[in-house]
């Protein structure tokens, strides 16, 4: 399982004043905890915050100082994501391109001159698919795509787009299902990733139901969350998921996770 660590984010007040003052400690709790929790990248997201790749940077400095977990690139601009990318020391996860091709033009070259990997949300110019289908023909566009630049599919982490179960309930089936279909791409797969808190957002029982859902959709072939790494009960349900679905082994490795 790789879990993305999403406490990184200007959308937390501490964060939000933490750029604004350019105080790195808040940020150093927060990097320091999430790897001590299982993280296998940190999710670094500027947010409406500011439009200045500097700060971006800044962030993705502050973090590599105390760390060495790599960083997950989470901006939808490209002006930031072209300086950002260099600022970090080992390839990043790039958050995220969708299947317009506006969006696969700016991304994905960037992503494979620097060996990048890449989430995919299988949105295109029409916005959210309500349906499966349209999410797995989203997903073949971008991978397809990817591979054409030489991009491998393990550097691909197809996103089916999690939306919250308190407004749009049917579509957590449609969710799954596109998600057991990604696997049928290629061999080996691309990974298959969430923005996981959507699932329970303004709901009550939020932990969970994020901890459920993340459990089903693991058994449908999900391999990586964007998560709060720190809830010990999500991450335990998780290795436990990929343990029952024959991903890991009942041993010390598992016992010690």
């Amino acid at each position: 399982m790789i879990f993305i660590g999403e406490r990184i984010n200007t959308g937390f007040k501490t964060i939000k004043q933490a750029v604004l003052d350019k105080d790195p400690e808040p940020i150093r709790k927060l990097e320091k905890n999430q790897p001590n929790a299982g993280a296998n990248y940190l999710d670094v997201n500027l947010g409406a915050v500011s439009g200045k790749p500097q700060d971006m940077c800044w962030m993705i400095e502050s973090v590599q100082e105390a760390v060495e977990t790599p960083i997950c690139i989470d901006t939808n601009k490209p002006k930031i994501l072209a300086e950002a990318i260099k600022a970090c020391k080992k390839p990043p996860l790039i958050n995220s391109t969708t299947a317009a091709n506006d969006k696969l033009d700016a991304v994905l070259p960037l992503a494979a001159e620097h060996n990048a990997s890449v989430i995919g949300v299988v949105m295109d110019e029409t916005g959210t698919p309500n349906s499966a289908d349209k999410r797995v023909e989203n997903a073949g566009t971008i991978l397809a795509r990817a591979m054409e630049l030489g991009m491998p599919p393990q550097n691909i982490f197809l996103d089916p787009i999690v939306m919250p179960l308190k407004f749009t309930q049917d579509q957590a089936k449609e969710i799954l299902q596109a998600t057991r279909q990604f696997t049928l791409f290629s061999d080996p797969p691309p990974h298959i990733v969430c923005g996981l808190s959507n699932i329970s957002n303004d709901a009550l029982h939020k932990k969970l139901i994020n901890r459920i859902f993340l459990t089903m959709a693991i058994a449908n072939g999900m391999d990586a969350a964007i998560c709060d790494v720190t809830d010990r009960e999500l991450v335990g349900a998780a290795l436990t998921a990929e343990l029952i679905m024959n991903r890991e082994i009942y041993a010390d490795s598992y016992l010690r996770k």
